[in-house]
């Protein structure tokens, strides 16, 4: 059995990682990839459920919101059971669970906007998948190879570019159940595979408290809140564009349908190559700065994408840069809660700070399609984007900076401590 890799003061990023950590992150990524798969089920039919069931342009955003509200809120007890009963229990029981609401859409659920509200609700159920792996990843990898290992992780998001890649063209080429019949067998099979292969890191901290006293435990940490606001930002961002972003082309642009899903899976790709980037950069540069230059750029889009310019070239580049921006520092915040978090307490931080983000991506589309509806433009939501976005960079250079440094933390990616990939969560 492989022994935990110590972090020595200044240990070097080159340290060795046993090669079972490697599988493990490899198999975790998959299962968050099918789960985010399902999760976005619903976004890329939206417009095709808007036609059919006359939705007005608030009732077509809700449709998209719910799985994300609902995936977002139970990551905050999902990471916690995470804490306690690990990885490799969690992420069968998401995935089998998440098999469930998947049918019943296919099947039965499309009929009426009241059936997708309900399938969407327990569709959220994917959405958890987030808050079970990053615990399981951080207690396989040692301090100075999380930001990668995380980042590594997060590229499972990109589950949101296949439903967009292929959930229009499998309705169109067969029937409307067929994406939803295909993606429950991915998920079973997934469900099985995990319950077979995955375990959980040797000597991993196992806490001993009840649920509710770890929660509260966990809502008194600083970096709790902290990476709450940066990801609610970042990610949040992302989870908005990437359920949104199909309406958003195909009224404010005239795309069809199917036009509008590929630049949306377009957008996904990039941001999910952008997030182990965004780890990678962290644990050589520190999180602060790669939090600071992505928030930068995500502003300069949002302002030069509120006054609509031409879809090719101007408004294509402000969508991509903000793609890459947003990816990367979605990586980059959950460096800094694997730098900054307690051992034991990764998966309840993380459940906080994933909430955070899913709820982040929640009131966007709501907020853009009630503007639209209103006003007839998303100038405004596009306008507020870079509000805040230049509020979470003021914070990131102030306060997150400050928590850093009092932390006795190395501003780029050599970490001090003694944390080993056994012990650490």
């Amino acid at each position: 059995m492989d022994q935990p890799v110590k972090s020595g003061s200044g240990g070097p990023p080159g340290a060795r990682v046993p090669g079972r950590a490697w599988l493990m992150l490899a198999l975790a990524t998959v299962g968050f990839a099918v789960n985010f798969w399902a999760w976005a089920l619903l976004s890329p039919l939206a417009p095709r459920f808007k036609d059919e069931l006359g939705l007005s342009s608030f009732e077509q955003s809700l449709l998209v919101a719910v799985p994300v509200v609902v995936g977002s809120l139970g990551r905050i007890p999902v990471g916690a059971l995470t804490d306690r009963y690990g990885g490799r229990l969690m992420f069968p029981l998401v995935s089998g669970a998440t098999v469930v609401p998947v049918l019943y859409l296919g099947l039965a659920g499309h009929a009426s906007f009241a059936a997708l509200l309900v399938g969407g609700f327990f569709l959220g159920i994917g959405g958890t998948a987030f808050a079970v792996g990053v615990p399981f990843v951080n207690a396989w990898f040692p301090p100075e190879r999380r930001g990668l290992a995380i980042g590594v992780f997060g590229a499972g998001m990109g589950g949101t570019a296949i439903s967009a890649l292929t959930t229009v063209q499998l309705v169109d080429a067969a029937a409307m159940a067929t994406p939803f019949l295909i993606t429950a067998a991915v998920l079973a099979a997934y469900a099985v595979a995990a319950a077979l292969l995955l375990r959980d890191a040797p000597g991993r901290t196992v806490p001993a408290e009840p649920l509710l006293r770890r929660l509260a435990a966990t809502a008194r940490l600083s970096v709790t809140w902290q990476a709450s606001a940066l990801y609610a930002v970042a990610f949040g961002g992302y989870v908005a564009f990437s359920v949104y972003l199909p309406t958003y082309l195909r009224t404010g642009y005239g795309l069809t349908q199917a036009d509008a899903a590929n630049r949306m899976a377009g957008f996904v790709l990039l941001a999910v190559a952008m997030r182990p980037m965004g780890g990678w950069l962290s644990d050589r540069l520190g999180p602060v700065r790669v939090l600071a230059g992505s928030l930068a750029v995500v502003v300069a889009g949002a302002v030069v994408q509120a006054f609509t310019p031409p879809l090719a070239p101007l408004g294509t580049i402000a969508f991509l840069s903000m793609a890459a921006a947003l990816g990367a520092g979605s990586g980059a915040t959950f460096a800094l809660v694997a730098l900054l978090t307690p051992a034991g307490k990764v998966g309840s931080v993380t459940g906080v700070v994933g909430a955070a983000g899913g709820l982040g991506g929640f009131l966007p589309p709501l907020v853009m399609g009630t503007l639209y509806g209103r006003y007839g433009t998303y100038a405004a939501g596009l306008a507020l984007l870079a509000v805040v976005a230049a509020a979470a960079l003021a914070y990131t250079l102030t306060g997150v900076r400050a928590a850093v440094e009092g932390a006795g933390r190395p501003p780029a990616g050599r970490h001090r401590g003694h944390r080993t990939a056994g012990t650490t969560a």
